[in-house]
């Protein structure tokens, strides 16, 4: 049993209203930084891209698959690798429940990893996922949308969660929205990266209202894929590297 303050109904009582009130600051924040991200600019996306699809070539606007949204969840899984990254694993475990509120919502969420297709199908069957994942391999795309670098990407100045890319970033998650008009033209609206995706972990919300929260001496330093749970070491962030802040 951890050392921790043990006190009456009435003290906890006291202490737990003044936690709400900051815990309503914070949904109104929440709410606050939802409306600026409607509020963002928007910009046409130009440029022509191709992604490997288990029912073929096609184009970003195709992935809309009729809608009018689509939000891209950048999984980390290059072509050298031959599993995804444990913690966008992690994440991913929390995606295909929400599937059809979203479609139902006109919004569209899919996977994209500059791994061959063969390569996602092997681990999403593994992982027994359902959500559509898609390859942009031989594509700038994870490139233009700051997830996936080269050491001469990183010499030009690339960024990554609007920062200078670390000299040994590669390939690190994010997430970006786009928007499909009635012409078919796309455009960019947000994009998400480091930290940014934790809210989608619907896990790590679970464990901040248990009694020892994430109980995590580093970032994800306690999880595993869910198939590993019965390995004798945990999953580390990727690669053994923590997801930047």
């Amino acid at each position: 049993m951890p050392n921790h303050k043990v006190a009456s109904r009435e003290e906890w009582l006291e202490a737990r209203k003044a936690l709400l009130a900051h815990e309503k600051e914070e949904t109104q924040l929440r709410d606050r930084n939802a409306a600026e991200r409607l509020a963002l600019p928007w910009v046409k996306v130009d440029k022509a891209y191709a992604f490997d699809t288990p029912s073929g070539k096609k184009t970003l606007a195709e992935l809309f698959d009729g809608r009018s949204q689509l939000v891209v969840y950048h999984f980390m899984l290059p072509p050298d690798w031959d599993a995804g990254c444990p913690g966008c694993s992690f994440l991913a475990d929390h995606l295909d429940g929400t599937l059809p509120h979203l479609n139902h919502h006109d919004v569209t969420l899919i996977a994209v990893s500059r791994a061959p297709l063969d390569k996602i199908a092997a681990y999403k069957a593994r992982m027994g996922w359902t959500f559509p994942w898609v390859s942009s391999f031989e594509s700038d795309f994870n490139y233009d949308f700051g997830v996936s670098f080269t050491p001469q990407t990183i010499a030009a100045g690339a960024t990554y969660n609007f920062e200078p890319a670390g000299e040994d970033a590669n390939e690190l998650p994010g997430m970006s929205s786009f928007y499909k008009d009635e012409t078919g033209q796309v455009f960019h609206t947000y994009s998400s990266y480091g930290r940014g995706g934790e809210e989608l972990i619907g896990t790590y919300m679970i464990l901040d209202r248990a009694p020892l929260g994430r109980n995590e001496e580093g970032s994800m330093d306690w999880m595993r894929r869910h198939d590993e749970y019965e390995d004798a070491a945990p999953a580390k962030a990727c690669h053994g590297e923590a997801v930047p802040a």
